[in-house]
């Protein structure tokens, strides 16, 4: 149940940020906005590590394949097409379609085992859940 309330929280949150990153891109650029979100997601993170965990920093390099490092790097471009989506979209339309996507990505990692997850087998509900969620955006944009 746990799991459940942070995904509500990290849904939340990922909407305010988007909003409030798109605020900060109107004032200085698009790239000066996100490096400004990476830097101060960097102090946080290290301020959370000193006060919490204290693992070793340098283990991240010990993962395997080499290409899960890449996951920050992708955080950039994550920062850039949600600050985009929303500016052109507006925040609803842009979660919603960003949502959607994130389900439809999951499952197919899923569905195929990619990146070390475990495969699991397909199944109809989960697809038929994922049309009600595209139409459920077509109901929303209709005017």
């Amino acid at each position: 149940m746990i799991g459940f309330f942070i995904a509500l929280i990290s849904g939340a949150l990922m909407s305010v940020q988007g909003v409030f990153n798109t605020q900060v891109t109107k004032a200085s650029g698009i790239w000066a906005a996100s490096a400004f979100v990476q830097l101060t997601a960097l102090f946080v993170c290290l301020g959370a590590w000193l006060v919490t965990d204290r693992s070793s920093l340098i283990g991240v390099f010990s993962v395997q394949p080499k290409y899960m490092l890449l996951g920050g790097a992708i955080g950039a471009f994550i920062t850039y097409t949600v600050i985009r989506s929303m500016d052109l979209l507006g925040p609803a339309k842009a979660v919603m379609l960003i949502v959607v996507a994130q389900l439809l990505v999951a499952y197919i990692i899923e569905l195929l085992g990619w990146f070390g997850v475990e495969k699991q087998p397909w199944e109809w509900r989960k697809l038929i859940g994922m049309l009600i969620a595209i139409v459920g955006i077509v109901i929303f944009k209709w005017k």
